[in-house]
């Protein structure tokens, strides 16, 4: 008799834990050949009120732990990723993408996480400073984490892109609230069964699936969000900076058209430093 394969239930993966929608809603996701695939969960604003208390609870103990530690950590993500690219890059395949575009994107994406691994214990001595001043004093400035980052992901690439935006908001101590790819969302399922089985802390990456008219209002204006991080279209833009200006939020976009995903450009320093808060401290000499 012919075995039917059990199908896999998609599940969002919030506070270390794959939850299904509060609502109960989903949506139907098909493959590139127009298939049925899958009913994905459409997370609603209560969802990311409750990522937002899991990130929150997660960020202290996040926060405290030593550079070293979280580079580690970062880079057993790389190796879990690398241990199931053939599974992503399938996954990838099935929702439009040519193997050869789907193993770059994989393959960017595992070096991406690599890359940001490796300044988990060298950004501070690029971006902390010790001030000369006019007095009797050592000055000097250290950066600190800001807090619960909300990251909004392009639709493509799906993996890369998701990968890109919250890695260099975690290696500094930040925890994330990510919406993954309204229009391929799978990959970030995916990825969040790898993050459930590497050392990442639960709550540090909260992955939410479902539409963006829905989400954005919240992101903007949820109070426990210290920043954002999004690719977002012109409507989406003015909405956040204003929803942000109200709630007083750090927010920075990427532009899809000119992100470059797969480009060196696309990962930075600089993109650590978007969400990090300094701190200076006056010592008197002598004392």
């Amino acid at each position: 008799m012919k075995r039917l394969p059990i199908t896999k239930t998609p599940k969002p993966y919030v506070g270390g834990a794959f939850i299904r929608s509060e609502s109960g809603r989903t949506f139907p996701l098909r493959d590139a050949a127009g298939n049925f695939f899958a009913n994905m969960p459409q997370c609603t604003r209560k969802d990311l009120r409750n990522a937002t208390e899991a990130a929150a609870k997660a960020g202290p103990g996040w926060a405290k732990r030593t550079a070293y530690n979280r580079g580690q950590i970062l880079y057993r993500l790389g190796e879990m990723l690398e241990a199931r690219r053939a599974e992503m890059n399938e996954t990838l395949v099935k929702f439009g993408a040519t193997k050869r575009a789907a193993a770059k994107e994989t393959a960017v994406s595992i070096d991406r996480l690599i890359y940001y691994a490796g300044w988990a214990d060298k950004y501070e001595q690029v971006l902390g400073n010790v001030n000369p001043v006019a007095s009797p004093h050592f000055n000097f400035t250290v950066t600190e984490p800001m807090g619960v980052i909300g990251v909004i992901a392009p639709d493509a690439p799906p993996l890369l892109g998701l990968v890109s935006l919250f890695a260099p908001v975690i290696v500094s101590g930040n925890t994330v609230v990510a919406l993954a790819s309204e229009k391929t969302p799978y990959p970030a399922i995916l990825l969040g069964e790898m993050l459930a089985t590497s050392d990442l802390p639960g709550g540090v990456v909260n992955l939410l699936t479902g539409f963006r008219k829905e989400f954005v209002p919240t992101f903007a204006t949820h109070t426990h969000l210290r920043g954002i991080s999004a690719v977002a279209g012109a409507d989406d833009r003015k909405a956040i900076r204003l929803g942000a200006a109200e709630s007083i939020k750090r927010v920075h976009f990427t532009d899809h058209e000119t992100a470059g995903w797969f480009d060196g450009s696309a990962q930075s320093l600089y993109a650590i430093r978007d969400f990090l808060e300094s701190k200076t401290t006056w010592h008197p000499i002598g004392a």
